[in-house]
């Protein structure tokens, strides 16, 4: 039976064989049939769908956004702009996320700002602000 080894593929997509294993758990890729020795038997396009996946990743999209990228993806009549939507509503998520740590860093300055590192523990002003069931602003 031709095809790659587990071992193989993981080496060519430069992830680890249980990175392989939790994708094919998670119906990203598909099982692969085996060997007359049980061993797993990957396509080439295992290699490609592999790092398809991780380029996704790594661009911010959860592994439940890859897999209906992956299956628009299979689509062929599907048009572009619905990937085009995908990654607009990426950019937007990110956006979000930056302006929630923008907030949450400038919050955590004015804390350190507050502190001058040389009171006892108990009059700090960082560890009481945690302790507040107020929002930081």
């Amino acid at each position: 039976m031709d095809g790659l080894t587990i071992g193989e593929v993981a080496e060519k997509a430069r992830v680890h064989i249980e990175t392989l294993r939790y994708y094919e758990r998670r119906g990203l890729i598909a099982r692969p049939p085996r060997s007359a020795s049980n061993y797993r038997r990957y396509s080439q396009d295992a290699v490609q769908w592999v790092r398809f996946i991780k380029r996704a990743q790594e661009l911010g999209f959860s592994l439940k956004d890859i897999k209906e990228l992956l299956s628009i993806r299979a689509a062929p009549e599907t048009e572009c702009g619905e990937i085009r939507a995908h990654a607009e509503a990426k950019i937007k998520d990110i956006d979000e996320r930056i302006g929630s740590l923008v907030a949450m860093k400038s919050a955590l300055s004015k804390l350190v700002t507050e502190c001058s590192g040389e009171s006892p523990l108990t009059d700090c002003p960082i560890l009481e602000s945690l302790d507040t069931t107020e929002a930081i602003s």
